[in-house]
């Protein structure tokens, strides 16, 4: 029970962001090295065993879990790749990990009865449509594969690592399977280390997007627990995250809004100029010099332009 509770942490911490990133990444599988088998009920009911693939179909594992923000960030790409490659070359595979924020709403995993829960929840508000695995409760396959919050692995045919994302950057990995479904259809070969083998970049603006949604599915106190390990920077994030969101996934919205605006503005505009334009006889610019004629001060000079 212990390495469950050490795995399934009850608060994110500052401290978790400091070099565990890069310490995971390199302790996870490399390009050109076996990929760990394992095998896993999938939401469905279904055992996925991940030799099972071997010979027949290249594999994408991704890891995530609702809480995250880069996986809220990268569901997006993964929905295109997964309607871009033919599910005859390309298998597609998530698996559900432990909470990266977890709060009332979503907290640690007490059970794979929990775990299935919040995977179920991930599916349906992102629409999920391929096989969502639940790991051990102790994220023993998430171990096995560095334990990094977001990453994904491309499997080649000879069940070997061909690629593998940090963040599970969607045009990084298609462009990885493109290359490899073209090298395996004009070499013959099963396996190859695709596009430099790795692809160890966040992508910051996705995550900065998606932060807020993400965290706030754990609750109100996970947001609260990430403002307060983070800060300033933490709030800054989570409330330009949500402010911004909405403009960049309704472009049409934002500049209708916008048009909106600077029509009120020009109308404001145009009615002062209508009304000052009676009140100095349609002069209402040069007026000023038939007030200078009669002696008037500066201080009623300016009282008369209405500043």
């Amino acid at each position: 029970m212990f390495g469950y509770t050490r795995y399934n942490y009850e608060r994110f911490r500052r401290e978790m962001l400091e070099g565990e990133s890069s310490g995971r990444w390199e302790r996870a599988p490399e390009p050109g090295d076996t990929a760990p088998d394992f095998e896993l009920r999938s939401l469905d009911g279904e055992t996925v065993k991940l030799s099972s693939y071997k010979g027949r179909r290249n594999v994408v594992i991704t890891f995530g879990s609702a809480t995250c923000p880069q996986t809220a960030a990268s569901i997006a790409g993964l929905r295109g790749l997964h309607r871009e490659f033919p599910a005859a070359d390309v298998a597609f595979l998530f698996v559900y990990v432990r909470e990266a924020h977890p709060g009332a709403n979503l907290p640690p995993h007490r059970s794979l009865g929990d775990k299935a829960s919040a995977a179920m929840l991930l599916r349906d508000q992102e629409q999920i449509d391929w096989p969502i695995l639940v790991d051990e409760l102790g994220g023993e396959v998430h171990r096995l594969y560095g334990a990094l919050p977001n990453a994904s692995f491309l499997v080649d045919k000879s069940g070997r690592i061909a690629y593998r994302s940090l963040a599970s950057h969607g045009p990084s990995l298609a462009a990885a399977l493109e290359e490899l479904l073209e090298r395996e259809k004009e070499s013959g070969v099963d396996h190859a280390i695709v596009c430099g083998g790795e692809d160890a970049v966040t992508p910051s603006m996705k995550t900065f997007l998606n932060a807020y949604r993400a965290i706030e599915r754990g609750g109100y106190d996970a947001v609260v627990n990430f403002r307060g390990e983070l800060g300033m920077p933490g709030r800054a994030l989570l409330r330009g995250g949500r402010i911004a969101r909405p403009m960049v996934e309704h472009p049409a919205i934002t500049v209708g809004v916008a048009v909106g605006v600077l029509a009120a503005v020009g109308v404001g505009l145009w009615a002062g100029y209508a009304l000052r334009k009676k009140r100095f006889n349609n002069r209402p610019y040069t007026s000023w010099k038939k007030l200078e004629k009669r002696g008037m001060s500066e201080d009623e000079d300016y009282t008369a332009m209405g500043i």
